[in-house]
């Protein structure tokens, strides 16, 4: 699990952390930082992956895009804070230049351990065979040479795994099973495609593929998932056409009838939670939605809240709509919503919803969702100056 990010100098998030449970779900005033948030996370995952420039095309953005305007710093700094299964705390830090879109400085450390140190252009690697030489404390023997190559983001997306160590590795994979889907889109996810490439893309548009590759057992599940919200639907197939091309199909039925239709026909709000529970269904273990809620029926919101809450994968959303509050239980509230909020100089701040005292008390007689119905956001932000204060 991802315990908390911490990133300096990337667009609003300056000097920004975020400690995540696992199930996070962000709350604030449009423009106050949530789908900056999700973007930040995705962009720690992209430098694991080594190819920032293609993430910024899919985003149609440039390197300026993603650098803060309310500092003069040119590097985006970071620290990640993981829990490995069997180890313990591992954090990943690191310095990006944002010319190169390179980690010119990196470091990966347990304990008092450096297990990976980049600076100076030269890289050292502490060789360990397994967690059991971590955990008892045994001196790793760093192994330092000059890096001779081009590359961007960490030099992990690099290495291969004989070149690292076994926290290495386990870190690697935490961070790139890291899957936003921020940019969800009906007409994407209507699409044809014909590999879905391990994922769904950022606004769903490998949908088809995704599905097809899952076989007959994945759609199978997938129907019987649905079918608790959607009970005419009788059966979700993929047809492979010419070329490749996957094509997304489901019949329904109405009165003994039975109707088929392709993507291109089917509602908004079923395509959208055909993604979410598919992606739920995934090897990714940590997954970004923005604006859950979107397209989807206010009567198939507790559905979709339960199935986010009781997920093994850890979850991170982004929502407006006090009803997705409403139908968390108290304490997955109090652990997991956390309210954006922006500055007098512009800079997005975070904070636990429910431990801002008047949210506490409220939510002692409310509901999580009425509490922040009744809370005016826009004056908020003044009681969490006087608690900054008092601290």
């Amino acid at each position: 699990m991802i315990k908390s990010i911490w990133i300096d100098n990337f667009k609003s998030l300056v000097d920004f952390e975020l400690d995540l449970s696992e199930f996070t779900c962000l709350v604030g005033l449009n423009g106050s930082g949530k789908s900056t948030v999700l973007q930040a996370i995705d962009f720690l995952s992209q430098l694991m992956d080594g190819d920032v420039d293609s993430w910024l095309g899919q985003r149609h953005w440039g390197s300026a895009d993603i650098n803060s305007k309310l500092t003069r710093k040119n590097n985006i700094a970071f620290k990640v804070v993981t829990f490995l299964p069997g180890l313990g705390e591992v954090i990943w830090s690191g310095s990006v230049n944002r010319k190169t879109l390179r980690c010119t400085e990196e470091l990966v450390s347990f304990s008092a351990m450096t297990l990976l140190r980049v600076d100076d252009g030269k890289c050292s690697i502490g060789k360990v065979v397994d967690f059991e030489s971590l955990i008892d404390g045994a001196k790793t023997t760093p192994e330092r040479f000059p890096i001779v190559f081009e590359y961007q983001g960490s030099i992990l997306s690099q290495l291969k795994d004989s070149q690292t160590n076994v926290a290495l590795h386990k870190l690697k994979s935490i961070i790139l099973e890291i899957k936003s889907l921020d940019l969800l889109s009906p007409e994407l996810l209507r699409r044809k495609t014909k590999e879905s490439k391990g994922g769904l893309g950022l606004g769903g548009e490998r949908l088809s593929a995704f599905i097809h590759e899952a076989g007959s057992e994945g759609k199978s599940k997938l129907k019987e998932e649905l079918t608790a919200v959607y009970p005419q639907l009788n059966q979700i197939e993929t047809r492979s056409l010419r070329s490749g091309w996957k094509q997304l199909e489901i019949t329904e039925e109405f009165g003994g009838q039975l109707l088929k239709s392709t993507a291109r026909h089917m509602n908004d709000g079923m395509l959208r939670l055909m993604a979410i529970l598919s992606q739920l269904e995934g090897d990714n273990e940590f997954l970004l939605f923005d604006e859950i809620e979107n397209g989807i029926n206010p009567e198939l919101i507790e559905y979709l809240v339960d199935r986010l809450v009781q997920s093994t994968h850890q979850v991170l959303v982004t929502t407006h709509s006090p009803m997705i509050l409403n139908f968390m239980e108290d304490d997955v509230a109090a652990r997991g919503v956390v309210y954006l909020y922006k500055t007098s100089k512009g800079v997005t701040q975070s904070i636990k919803l429910f431990d801002i005292p008047s949210l506490a008390k409220k939510l002692a007689f409310m509901g999580p969702g009425e509490a922040f119905v009744d809370t005016d956001l826009t004056c908020l932000y003044q009681e969490i100056e006087a608690l900054d204060i008092q601290q």
